[in-house]
C-alpha cells in the first residue's frame, strides 16, 4: 500500500511551565519549531502547518518559510487546536492529519509516514499511533512512561501509566514502585511504550471538541483515553526501537542540542 496523502500539523503553544518559550529555543541556529517542521517536510506529507497561539512563533515560522496559523489561546488540549486547524484549512472528513509534537526536533520522517500509512490501512480506526517494546524494568514501572496493550489486530485495548500487562506470576511479590536496582524480571509478553505521535481522520477531529472528558482520561491524565471511552478505535504501529528524545526541560534541550550537533558533524560539509 502506498503512503496516502496527509497533512502534518505541529501544535506549538508558547507557554510552558518547565521551559518558557520552548518553541523558540535555538537548535543549531534555528527555532525548535522550525527544526520540527523541517523533519516533517522530509516526510511524504503534502503540507506542513504549525498551529500556534503566539505571534512570536508565527513570525519565527514566516522568517524561515514555514507555513503557520494563529489559533485560539484557550484550547484545553493539543487535539482541540488540531480541530480548529481542520476547520481553518477546510479539510474533508476523510483527510488524514498527523499531529507531530512541536518539541520533537529529531523525529524520524519515516515514522511520520508509517503512522499515516497505518491509519490508511485500518479504515475501522479514527486514530493511529505508535509504540515500541520496553527492555528496562525501571521504564516499565515509571509512571511518566505510558504503556499500551493491543488486541490481535494491533488496536489499542488500553493506555496506562501503570505497568501493563501486569505479569501476575512474575510480579506477585513486586511493589508498585520497586527500588532502584531491584532485580525484577520482564514478563514473557512484551511491554509496549506508547510514542506520542498520532494520525487522525479529520472527521474525528471535528467531533472531538464535543466529546465529554472521560473519567478514566482524568484519572490517568491521558487524553487518548477520551476517544476510546467514546468508542473510537486507535490503531497501534509497533516499531522495534525507541524514537529520538523530545524536549520537556532545560536538560532535555541541552541533550537534543548535542545530538543535533553530532548528527550534523556526521553528515559533514
Amino acid at each position: 500500500m502506498s503512503i496516502p496523502a496527509f497533512t502534518v500539523v505541529i501544535p506549538a503553544r508558547l507557554a510552558s511551565t518547565r521551559l518558557p518559550d520552548k518553541p523558540l529555543a535555538d537548535i543549531g541556529g534555528k527555532p525548535m519549531v522550525v527544526r520540527v517542521a523541517e523533519r516533517a517536510h522530509a516526510s511524504s506529507a503534502n503540507r506542513t502547518v504549525v498551529a500556534t497561539d503566539a505571534d512570536s512563533v508565527l513570525q519565527a515560522c514566516a522568517a524561515h518559510g514555514v507555513e503557520a496559523l494563529l489559533t485560539r489561546a484557550d484550547h484545553a488540549t493539543g487535539t482541540d487546536r488540531l480541530a480548529e486547524v481542520v476547520g481553518l484549512l477546510g479539510l474533508p472528513d476523510d483527510a488524514i492529519v498527523v499531529n507531530v509534537q512541536g518539541d520533537e526536533p529529531l523525529i524520524a520522517p519515516q515514522l511520520i509516514d508509517e503512522v499515516a500509512l497505518h491509519l490508511a490501512a485500518h479504515p475501522d480506526c479514527a486514530i493511529s499511533t505508535a509504540a515500541h517494546p520496553l527492555h528496562e524494568v525501571a521504564e516499565v514501572f515509571n509512571p511518566n512512561v505510558v504503556k499500551v496493550v493491543c488486541d490481535a489486530a494491533d488496536r489499542a485495548l488500553y493506555f496506562s501509566r501503570a505497568p501493563i500487562p501486569w505479569a501476575r506470576d512474575a510480579w506477585s511479590q513486586v511493589p508498585t514502585q520497586p527500588a532502584a536496582g531491584a532485580q525484577v524480571p520482564l514478563p514473557a509478553m512484551p511491554v509496549l511504550r506508547h510514542i506520542g505521535l498520532y494520525a487522525y481522520r479529520a472527521g474525528f477531529l471535528r467531533r472531538f471538541p464535543a466529546l465529554a472528558a472521560a473519567p478514566v482520561e482524568q484519572t490517568e491524565a491521558l487524553e487518548q483515553l477520551r476517544a476510546m471511552w467514546h468508542g473510537e478505535r486507535i490503531g497501534v504501529l509497533q516499531t522495534d526501537a525507541a524514537p529520538a528524545p523530545g524536549v520537556d526541560t532545560r536538560a532535555d534541550l541541552e541533550r537534543v542540542r548535542a545530538l543535533w550537533a553530532e548528527a550534523m558533524a556526521q553528515e559533514g560539509p
